[in-house]
């Protein structure tokens, strides 16, 4: 109980700071994003330093981060799906479609390839090294792409095209992580044709219809009952709380990629509700995910396998920074004139650049460790979430300014941004 009680004080305590500042943090300190803040928060107050919160006092680290993980990474994903209009989706597949399977592969290959050379490791184990990382972190690149600052300095095209791929290609790397996991426990043909029946089949396609059934279902119900007067506005604003919760429950138990299934009943939902609701709908998902994400990067923090690290040797470090360096941004840099969003070399750099690895790697390094009984996806990956946390975390401000500085569409956005600030300064 002490425990608990010492883990309510230091979260509720950083939440409450977090918040208050955040202006603060972005315009004064921009080399702190709240990730990377909150992660160094972790390693202080967890048993490397002041051992203030250790997960092990509460059970199983590698269940509680899988828990945590899986929460944050539903209701962010859900965010992102309440934001983008079904027609952007559909305006814009081919584009989507792009960056989601062939950059998507390119990127599991390329880490892989890293992993395998690097380390030593198996192709089969460096296959799977490889998908853990792949998916884009939908938490860190909404810090990136939303608020002011990416409103004034990040074209709409861009900051929609990252939003999109994020809450979407967390669900999508589902299959290549049980590909490697099926071939590593089974023998190859019965490993090919599980896979197939249950990654594939059940888990996307399951996924697919779970997410399209529910979220269809809840955002009809929702705007037959607000027409007539069925539903009060409290119970209106707990109603895509639920809507995730119930679906990666659901998703789950059904042997299905539960955050893909979050995502597109997010899509559903938004298409069938009320737009009036849509609204409030938004801001209530963003408090959720904002009081799930900062407690996860603490916790993150503090389950660091620091010795486990060092006896990587320099192979560790060495792949975090080539799997920064290479895993995205050559891959958008050759995809760059098929997708349409991307004006030029310049917007696929950045666009390369920030693609942040971290609680969807999590996630799914947690998935690794239950289903294979090896730490060693958790071990890697924890080490290139860090990384990333870092290496993104320090630059999003200002690489962002910069390409704010150099880009038409979006100094007209700036100067809007500033006329606003003035005119609120003077009322």
């Amino acid at each position: 109980m002490e425990a608990t009680h010492v883990a309510l004080a230091l979260l509720g305590g950083l939440l409450l700071a977090m918040n208050l500042a955040s202006g603060l943090l972005t315009r004064r300190v921009s080399v702190l994003s709240q990730p990377l803040l909150a992660t160094a928060v972790g390693v202080v107050v967890g048993p490397v330093r002041l051992g203030w919160l250790t997960l092990s006092t509460w059970g199983d680290p590698i269940s509680i981060l899988e828990t945590v993980a899986r929460l944050t990474v539903g209701f962010a994903v859900v965010g992102i799906a309440l934001r983008l209009p079904l027609e952007y989706l559909l305006d814009h597949v081919r584009a989507l479609g792009v960056v989601l399977v062939p950059g998507m592969i390119l990127m599991w290959l390329v880490s892989a390839g890293l992993a395998f050379a690097l380390l030593g490791v198996s192709p089969v184990t460096a296959l799977l090294l490889g998908a853990i990382v792949t998916p884009t972190d939908p938490v860190i690149a909404n810090t990136i792409v939303s608020g002011s600052l990416a409103e004034a300095d990040i074209p709409e095209r861009l900051r929609r095209l990252l939003s999109a791929e994020a809450g979407a290609n967390d669900g999508l790397a589902y299959p290549f992580v049980f590909l490697a996991i099926f071939v590593l426990s089974h023998p190859l043909e019965g490993a090919l044709t599980t896979w197939l029946v249950r990654a594939v089949a059940v888990g996307l396609g399951g996924a697919v219809v779970l997410g399209l059934a529910i979220g269809a279902a809840v955002g009809f119900l929702e705007r037959r009952a607000g027409r007539h007067d069925l539903i009060d506005d409290p119970s209106l604003l707990t109603v895509t709380v639920a809507l995730t919760a119930t679906v990666l429950g659901i998703g789950a138990l059904a042997g299905t990629s539960d955050v893909l299934a979050a995502f597109v009943a997010g899509l559903a939902y938004n298409d069938l509700a009320d737009p009036r609701d849509e609204a409030l709908e938004v801001e209530v998902q963003d408090a959720i995910k904002r009081l799930l994400t900062i407690p996860a990067f603490v916790l993150f923090g503090t389950a660091l396998p620091w010795s486990e690290w060092w006896a990587l040797g320099w192979a560790g470090p060495a792949l975090a920074a080539a799997v920064l360096a290479l895993r995205r941004p050559p891959a958008w840099l050759a995809l760059e004139r098929v997708v349409g969003p991307l004006h030029g070399r310049r917007d696929a750099l950045f666009a390369g650049w920030f693609g942040p690895i971290g609680v969807a790697a999590l996630l799914y390094a947690t998935v690794s460790v239950r289903e294979t009984g090896s730490e060693l996806g958790w071990i890697v990956a924890s080490l290139v979430i860090a990384a990333s946390i870092v290496a993104h975390g320090v630059t999003a401000t200002p690489l962002t300014r910069r390409f704010g500085d150099g880009d038409a569409e979006s100094n007209g956005g700036r100067d809007i941004a500033l006329d606003s600030t003035v005119e609120g300064d003077d009322s």
